[in-house]
């Protein structure tokens, strides 16, 4: 939580001004009674027409100085509140930008949705009325028992009993509800998560006709919600009754107690009127006091959910690049590996076997590596440590005979193209997609890239060319359509290392070849990385990687793997015939 005070920082000013007006609305607010006193003890009593509308103006007076505080408060509060929830809202999407892939898999996507919008809004509400009411309304409070106290003392005890009575109702269930709160929240994410899957996974589901049985789990997933939120409501509602309850208590004394006073000549009709108005002001602010705590305790918990996320560091940790810069060239000689890990070893965070283990090998420049295994075996992970997805937990990884965490990691992945698994594009005309890779590309050079992807008749079957728009997610895009462009994509930027995660899976056999030999014409001296299940799609790369259960169990061409590889012959005759495999 004390890492989101820092935002007041910037809005010193709204802060300061947002309660000092309220205060200042809240001050006119008490003297009403009072003027209210007068009326009926001078203007009612004499019949004095002219003092009535004598006070009556004052009170018009106090109303219109009061709401034009209230709407300057209003106006500040509201400034600081959305100002901080903006920053706030930015400097959590940064931090979670700069988190790696290990810090995302812990903490869920999900629940890193939830706190981006819900928990940041419900902090930014918080501080709304923190900054209108918080302050605003124990002054009230205790305003009016000060000016009942000038009325008359003994009639002020009972506001004395009765206050603290309030308090101890209004914060025992603040104390309460708070904790609980939290576990609403907590809820809330597994709902969020079961949704966000469901929708995801949409076409698995009606495929398996599993519609029925997802509705039952989101439906169990809800009604839990429901019944924390209904346990905590029940605890929360007890307020208003209980707080009614003793303020009309209070009041019933103090109309019996003034009214003895009254026939005594102690005090005045007037001033037991006032004493009331005072106790009903009592009970409103402290009802909008009892609302603000709930919403002030549900901010609270979402702010220290949102620090969470904040005290989340990455693991990361990027260096100033300088051992790149002064020890090696920006390109060495050609003796020097593009790639080469070191005795490696990699374990997923909470994991108790390594995902890799003990791998070595050197790529050099021009050369394709080919990388091929069965499922779990550790392809996708080997792949995603050489540009710093994950950090290696034992050796090095190299690229250009330098370690990969002794770069700046915008210089490392400088030199490399990705294609992931799962074609990713994004909303906008497919040139902005294509400029991903190259921020000022042209046409030629984009075009260049589409030819070698072979996806030139993607672009021309579209009426707009490179200004087609594209839906979010590539919505209106077919799967190989979607996989030729992100190649495209990774290509414009003439990496030095392209990596190929499984990327041609959805291309038919024909495209497949055709891409590659593309690739391997037009791509130079850059190293490629291709991961595939299909042994036709690595079987004429300069080396293969054979990975079994995160082990290297053969290095070599596809001749020299099958001889001495058994792992490697057993894909290749489980996909191939005979002939194909002997080619």
């Amino acid at each position: 939580m004390r890492n989101l005070m820092k935002y007041f920082k910037d809005y010193k000013l709204e802060s300061i001004l947002g309660p000092l007006f309220k205060l200042l609305e809240a001050s006119f607010e008490l003297f009403v009674p009072l003027v209210m006193a007068q009326i009926i003890d001078v203007g009612i009593k004499n019949r004095d027409m002219g003092y009535i509308l004598g006070r009556g103006g004052i009170l018009v007076l106090l109303g219109v100085v009061g709401l034009a505080c209230s709407l300057t408060a209003q106006y500040f509060s509201a400034k600081a509140a959305v100002g901080i929830g903006t920053r706030l809202r930015n400097d959590l999407f940064r931090h979670i930008n700069s988190l790696s892939y290990k810090e995302i898999d812990i903490v869920g996507t999900s629940t890193l949705v939830t706190r981006m919008t819900s928990d940041v809004n419900q902090v930014q509400a918080g501080i709304n009325l923190t900054l209108r009411l918080f302050l605003r309304s124990p002054f009230i409070v205790f305003g009016a028992m000060v000016m009942a106290f000038t009325i008359n003392v003994k009639a002020a005890l009972i506001f004395v009993a009765a206050i603290p009575l309030l308090s101890v109702v209004v914060f025992g269930v603040m104390f309460i509800s708070m904790p609980l709160y939290k576990k609403v929240q907590r809820q809330l994410d597994q709902v969020l998560l079961t949704t966000r899957e469901n929708l995801l996974g949409a076409r698995v589901v009606r495929a398996f006709n599993r519609q029925e049985d997802e509705i039952d789990k989101f439906g169990q997933e809800n009604d839990m919600l429901v019944r924390l939120q209904v346990f905590v409501g029940k605890i929360s509602a007890l307020m208003n009754p209980v707080t009614y309850v003793i303020i009309n208590g209070a009041i019933i004394v103090l109309v019996w107690t003034g009214a003895w006073q009254v026939e005594e000549g102690i005090i005045t009709q007037g001033e037991v009127v006032a004493l009331v108005n005072y106790m009903s002001q009592i009970l409103v602010e402290l009802v909008k006091l009892a609302n603000l705590i709930i919403n002030i305790s549900k901010a609270l918990a979402c702010a220290n959910r949102i620090s969470g996320i904040f005290a989340q560091e990455s693991s990361i940790v990027e260096r100033d690049g300088q051992a790149w810069r002064d020890g090696a060239e920006s390109d060495p000689a050609a003796s020097v590996p593009r790639v080469e890990f070191r005795d490696m070893d990699f374990y997923y965070a909470g994991a108790k076997e390594p995902s890799l283990s003990k791998i070595s090998f050197a790529a050099m420049r021009g050369q394709t590596i080919g990388i091929i295994g069965g499922t779990g075996s550790g392809k996708s992970s080997l792949v995603n440590l050489i540009p710093r997805f994950y950090d290696a937990t034992k050796g090095a990884v190299l690229v250009d005979g330098v370690d990969v965490r002794d770069y700046a990691l915008k210089e490392l992945r400088g030199k490399i193209g990705v294609v992931p698994q799962k074609a990713a594009l994004f909303k906008g005309s497919l040139r902005d997609n294509m400029k991903w890779g190259k921020k000022d590309a042209t046409d030629e050079e984009i075009y260049k890239a589409i030819n070698t992807a072979q996806a030139r008749e993607v672009v021309e079957s579209k009426e707009k060319g490179l200004d087609f728009m594209i839906q979010q997610g590539g919505r209106n895009l077919s799967g190989g359509q979607k996989q030729r462009l992100t190649i495209a994509r990774a290509l414009v930027r003439r990496p030095k290392i392209l990596i190929l995660d499984d990327s041609a899976s959805a291309l038919d056999f024909a495209t497949d070849a055709a891409l590659r030999k593309a690739i391997r014409e037009n791509t130079k001296d850059m190293t490629v990385f291709m991961v595939s299940q299909r042994a036709t799609t690595i079987k004429n790369a300069d080396r293969i990687l054979v990975l079994d259960d995160g082990k290297l169990v053969g290095i070599g061409t596809h001749r020299e793997l099958l001889e001495s590889c058994e792992v490697y012959r057993e894909i290749c005759l489980s996909q191939l015939s005979k002939e194909e495999v002997a080619q």
